[in-house]
């Protein structure tokens, strides 16, 4: 039985065993994709309440709002699902250019070349910068 809070719409993702669906972040003027992340039913309702972005952290066990430490948040522009329904795309705006705890745009700044990976974007701030004590 469907509790009477829970909008209609969130019954057509099809999550996985654990309760969760990938989700990708995508810039909203670029197009560049920024990183990639897990979603439960809890934190895509708080991202469609909040307008920003809500992920579920497998490592912490909890929901996290994206710029909590950091304050580069998301703010959500568009939520598509793709046509399986098993995977969710957001279109975000990235507060302060920065979306990697690497402290650089993208978590996806590695790209393999002549059978290495090579890093290709550089750090915009350092992560001792953003979370004090990280490296």
């Amino acid at each position: 039985m469907q509790d009477t809070k829970t909008p209609d719409w969130i019954d057509e993702i099809a999550f996985d065993d654990d309760g969760l669906v990938p989700a990708i972040a995508q810039d909203h003027a670029t197009g560049r994709v920024l990183m990639f992340a897990w979603m439960n039913r809890e934190s895509i309702l708080r991202t469609v309440e909040l307008g920003e972005a809500v992920y579920y952290s497998r490592s912490r066990q909890r929901l996290w709002h994206k710029g909590e430490q950091s304050g580069h948040t998301q703010k959500v522009r568009e939520i598509r699902l793709d046509c399986d329904g098993d995977v969710l795309l957001l279109s975000i705006e990235q507060i302060g250019q920065i979306a990697c705890h690497t402290g650089r745009e993208s978590c996806f700044y590695r790209r393999l070349e002549d059978g290495r990976w090579r890093v290709v974007d550089e750090v915009r701030k350092s992560p001792g910068e953003i979370y004090g004590t990280r490296d």
